[in-house]
């Protein structure tokens, strides 16, 4: 379909977009204060005014796609503990797909980094991030409550400290796959959720079968 066969709201939707992963580009490179809406607008195509018919600040256009890679991550998450695999399996399936769309998209992880730093010098940004960190936490919650419900097993730990602890290690690893690529790779993050998957399991009295995982398998 060409732009001119677009209807009024999907030519928006379609501005709106490039807008987003323009300034996902810059805000990567250059950082929320030192990259202006002039920037983002050329590199998306544009001028300043379309920016300015579909954001009012960088602020909240920051907002905006971190709103779109939360929904996507909750996607990808749905769908592979949707799954019949034992929880080991998912974990490690889980965490692949976030390394392969990480390395697939680093500048991700660099405009993640910089939502955090912008959130530590802007007190209402900060509090609108810990909010939306807030929505995605209660729906991965859900999705791993629903999963143990399945399995039988009841935590120790409440879910929402275990969403806690995966979010920090992903973090962790993003943060260090950029720093030290030749060390940290896919397979560290792939481990590391399954040892931590199997290790709460055993804590939950998970019968042994289930406890099985490629781990295991290898050893």
């Amino acid at each position: 379909m060409t732009s001119a066969r677009l209807t009024r709201k999907e030519r928006q939707a379609q501005t709106r977009s490039r807008i987003m992963d323009a300034a996902s580009r810059v805000f990567a490179a250059k950082g929320l204060a030192r990259a202006s809406i002039d920037e983002v607008a050329a590199d998306a195509g544009y001028t300043k005014g379309a920016f300015y018919a579909n954001f009012q600040t960088k602020e909240e256009l920051f907002l905006a796609i971190l709103d779109e890679r939360f929904e996507h991550r909750i996607t990808e998450t749905r769908r592979v503990w949707s799954d019949g695999d034992p929880p080991p399996e998912q974990a490690r399936d889980s965490a692949a797909d976030f390394a392969r769309a990480v390395r697939a998209e680093p500048e991700t992880v660099r405009l993640f980094l910089e939502f955090k730093v912008h959130a530590l010098r802007n007190e209402q940004f900060r509090e609108e991030l810990v909010a939306r960190f807030a929505g995605l936490r209660e729906r991965l919650e859900e999705i791993y409550a629903r999963r143990a419900q399945d399995y039988g097993l009841v935590p120790s730990v409440p879910f929402d400290r275990v969403v806690r602890m995966v979010l920090a290690m992903c973090e962790g690893w993003e943060l260090w796959m950029l720093l030290e690529p030749e060390a940290v790779d896919e397979r560290l993050l792939e481990e590391l959720m399954e040892v931590f998957t199997v290790g709460l399991a055993v804590l939950s009295g998970a019968p042994a079968p289930e406890l099985k995982s490629s781990l295991t398998k290898r050893a």
